[in-house]
């Protein structure tokens, strides 16, 4: 029992990163850590891993101020030939602008919307 408990401790630490990437926050963190939680510890580590999933997505969603901000704000559309998707970082070349009074940014990318951290990694798409 108590191998099973570290192997799920470790299985949940592990499935954090991918969390903290998933674009629909609580949800997807909740379905990953769900799965993860299956996998390791059965119906109970379904139940503890959609708790901790949904935590750590809510934990790493942007504030629903800055995706407002986002949708409203009026940026041209700039051409980029590379694959801009949650968790990859943008080159320097790449126009990033301000959210007021957030540690996030956003920039408008082939007519798609996405919101970056502070290091120009991309944390949301803006649907």
């Amino acid at each position: 029992m108590r191998t099973r408990t570290i192997a799920f401790a470790l299985a949940v630490a592990a499935a954090a990163p991918v969390a903290a990437y998933a674009q629909e926050g609580t949800v997807s963190g909740a379905a990953g850590g769900a799965v993860t939680g299956a996998i390791v510890g059965g119906p109970v580590g379904a139940a503890v891993g959609g708790v901790a999933g949904a935590v750590v997505g809510t934990a790493m969603a942007p504030p629903r101020e800055v995706h407002e901000y986002v949708v409203k704000e009026q940026r041209p559309s700039i051409r980029y030939e590379g694959d801009v998707q949650v968790g990859s970082t943008l080159p320097e070349d790449v126009e990033i602008y301000s959210v007021p009074d957030t540690d996030y940014s956003y920039t408008v990318v082939n007519d798609r919307r996405y919101i970056v951290s502070s290091k120009r990694k991309v944390v949301e798409v803006v649907e």
